[in-house]
């Protein structure tokens, strides 16, 4: 009976969810038995100790055109808020009452995560007057919900990362993973390494788009750095808002910049110049005293700055190909009695860990930490999948996951033609919706070792604060929902009905996002020998519009459902709109009928089994043209397939 009941709850829940279009949705709604909406104009707060959290509600609001909230002893149209520490942490109880008043119950972190709520409520209200609030228990589904920034690759100003930790606060969000070094960029001031910022900082220039081999650089340096004092005023812009900034130094690989600074800490000892190319390099920290030494002096003026638990490494990706070669770093592994590099690389690692454990901090490092032996305390951040996740659980360490299947958003997010340059991958919007950061393969006991998730921001390719944004947004509202609402949140049909009034929101913030989520999809199928190619979009609310590149007149005409016969090599465009006004990108199918369209092809072995996407797109028409969705993709390991037409 219980069951039932909790059931029906949570179905109720979504229901009243869908009318107030909040992102992400509540844990619990009930429904109050006071009706109607409130524009509220009053706050009355029950201790001086909530003065900031009000005041970055007001600093919204007024960003929003909304009322702000003025303190006063007032009847009605007023909100109280009541400091109750006895409450979870980051969980609120907001109540309707008699009079045209809101109670807002929790602790500093509760009330202000119900006064985020509050904020997207008054907003939606003003497009919908009649929209009432409803009473709720809201609480997190897990306690880490991060967001990441690689500054290192390509540098953002201080008010940019402010803009961005608001973008975090205001989907209650709670973690600011900082990547402020790398082989292409040192990004913070280190007072007794003065050289980090004055070389490190520095790069010549940087690749032009993917021109490996041959090199193409595009002369223009890139520089800057946050510092010290920039670091204290952006770390208590966000404890401001509730969210841990977590710093990542990362060592001992991805340290060329550092090296190039000071290469008496390199291996080989010689002159390196910032990293020009994107990739790591091969020269890494070397593993003697004195690189310890002088790393421990960068922890401790960078544990000064930051008052988080956790101290980010990295430890991923590190070359081994200069410690083989390194007299220092064999004698390390003899003395230790190590049996290789690996090793060596757990050895540097334990060694760090001793020493912020020392100091009351604990260390957080990439998956490959585990390689060799895992460090007695250590956190375990999963990107190359949940395996290194799943394995740290099992030993009883604390892990965040970040797979790069989901949790990437330098990734594509929609068509390839139609996007600006990324790094690879396809990560659509409906993907990150679907993950669940919790692997099933887990026990009962070690479950309660994910702590939660984060998306990753790596800006190889993402120079301009706008291009972030877009790679950010909408992703991680629907990262937000996984994170907090948890297992409880709705369909995708639900959430995707909220997004589409959620981006006025983010419109009124100036947030640029993109608009990936209304690109039109076509849908191919040969019959009888025709090509025919059905288009659909992911929202009802608008008409799809279609022409042909190839034409004379290139007439927009309006998609009634029927599918379009392609009857000879041509190029179809289509778009989306919303009264008359285009929403997403433009669809760009270029189709080539040749002899073999619509054949059936069979491969002497079969595809990798990553990458088993239908075979039959080797033959649907689209030539030479990049796969549009993870589906298609296809690849082939050990011996070349042969292909015939059967």
């Amino acid at each position: 009976m219980k069951f039932i009941f909790f059931a029906l709850l949570i179905l109720f829940s979504s229901t009243i969810s869908n009318s107030q279009n909040l992102i992400p949705m509540p844990a619990i709604q009930t429904e109050s038995e006071y009706s109607g909406a409130i524009d509220f104009k009053y706050v009355n707060i029950s201790s001086f100790l909530l003065q900031d959290e009000l005041a970055v509600f007001n600093e919204y609001a007024s960003k929003l055109g909304n009322h702000t909230l003025t303190e006063s002893i007032a009847e009605s149209q007023t909100v109280y808020l009541v400091l109750d520490q006895s409450i979870h942490d980051e969980s609120y109880f907001m109540k309707k009452k008699p009079g045209q008043n809101l109670e807002i119950r929790g602790s500093e972190a509760g009330i202000f995560n119900g006064l985020m709520t509050l904020l997207q409520y008054t907003f939606e209200q003003q497009e919908e007057p009649k929209n009432s609030i409803q009473n709720m228990h809201d609480y997190p589904a897990y306690t880490w919900r991060g967001m990441h920034l690689d500054v290192s690759r390509h540098f953002f100003d201080k008010a940019f990362v402010k803009k961005y930790i608001d973008m975090l606060a205001l989907h209650k969000m709670n973690v600011f993973h900082w990547h402020l070094t790398d082989d292409q960029g040192w990004r913070i001031e280190i007072k007794k390494y003065p050289l980090l910022t004055e070389i490190g900082s520095k790069r010549k220039e940087t690749m032009v788009a993917k021109n490996f081999d041959p090199y193409v650089g595009d002369g223009f340096p890139v520089e800057g750095f946050y510092t010290q004092e920039d670091v204290k005023e952006i770390v208590e812009y966000a404890s401001l808002r509730h969210i841990t900034v977590i710093p990542e130094i990362e060592m001992p690989g991805h340290a060329q910049a550092a090296l190039a600074a000071y290469p008496q800490y390199s291996c080989r000892k010689s002159k390196l110049e910032v990293l020009t190319i994107w990739g790591e390099g091969t020269d890494v920290f070397c593993t003697n005293d004195s690189v310890l030494v002088f790393l421990q002096d960068i922890l401790d003026e960078v544990m000064a700055l930051f008052p988080s638990k956790y101290i980010h490494i990295g430890g991923d990706e590190v070359s081994k190909t200069r410690w083989k070669a390194c007299d220092d770093c064999q004698l390390r592994i003899k003395k230790n009695n190590l049996k290789n590099e690996e090793e060596l690389q757990s050895y540097f690692i334990r060694k760090m860990d001793t020493y912020l454990t020392s100091k009351g901090r604990n260390m957080i490092g990439w998956d490959e930490i585990l390689e060799g032996g895992l460090a007695p305390n250590a956190m375990v951040m999963s990107w190359r999948g949940e395996e290194g996740g799943i394995a740290a659980a099992k030993q009883k360490h604390q892990v965040i996951m970040s797979p790069g299947s989901h949790c990437y958003f330098d990734h594509y997010q929609g068509n390839v033609k139609s996007e600006p340059l990324a790094i690879g991958g396809f990560t659509p919007i409906e993907k990150v919706y679907a993950y669940q950061p919790t692997p099933a393969s887990l026990s009962a006991d070690e479950r309660k070792y994910i702590l939660g998730a984060q998306a990753n921001v790596w800006t190889e390719y993402i120079g301009s604060e706008e291009h972030v944004e877009y790679m950010a947004l909408p992703r991680l509202c629907a990262l937000s929902e996984v994170l907090w609402t948890g297992e409880n949140r709705g369909t995708y049909e639900d959430f995707k009905e909220r997004l589409h009034h959620h981006f006025n929101y983010l419109d009124a913030f100036g947030f640029h996002y993109a608009r990936s989520i209304f690109d039109v999809l076509p849908k191919k199928e040969m019959k009888n020998g025709e090509l025919t190619i059905a288009l659909s979009s992911t929202y009802d609310k608008g008409e799809i519009k279609y022409w042909f590149e190839d034409e004379v007149m290139k007439m927009k005409k309006t998609y009634k459902g029927k599918p379009i016969s392609i009857k000879s090599s041509s190029s179809l465009r289509a778009q989306y709109f919303e009264n008359n006004i285009p929403m997403g990108n433009i669809m760009k199918e270029d189709f080539v009928l040749h002899k073999a369209v619509g054949k059936h092809i069979k491969s002497s072995i079969d595809p990798n089994t990553k990458y088993p996407g239908d075979i039959s797109v080797l033959t649907d028409a689209r030539a030479a043209l990049p796969p549009r969705v993870a589906g298609e993709w296809l690849a082939w390991s050990g011996e070349n397939p042969r292909y015939s037409l059967i």
